[in-house]
């Protein structure tokens, strides 16, 4: 009977300290915006090991706005 409530903490405190990560995919792509047309590209992959808001937080701080040799551009991320 020790020997069970033993393995039944142990169980317990194996799981209680076990977080929910998991891999997600983070794809950012990057549109320029002419004055005519845009053009949309893939513009990276990361892979985040975290809990899905935490993942979601550091894919969204990939996006950001300015401008280049090829123009203004937008680039926008999201979890797939």
């Amino acid at each position: 009977m020790k020997k069970m409530m033993i393995l039944v903490a142990a169980l317990g405190l194996t799981i209680a300290t076990t977080s929910c990560k998991k891999d997600y995919v983070c794809k950012c792509t990057k549109t320029y915006t002419g004055t005519t047309s845009s053009t949309t590209s893939d513009d990276g992959q990361y892979t985040y090991k975290d809990t899905r808001p935490k993942a979601d937080d550091r894919c969204n701080a990939n996006e950001k706005t300015g401008s280049d040799l090829g123009g203004s551009y937008t680039r926008n991320c999201d979890i797939q």
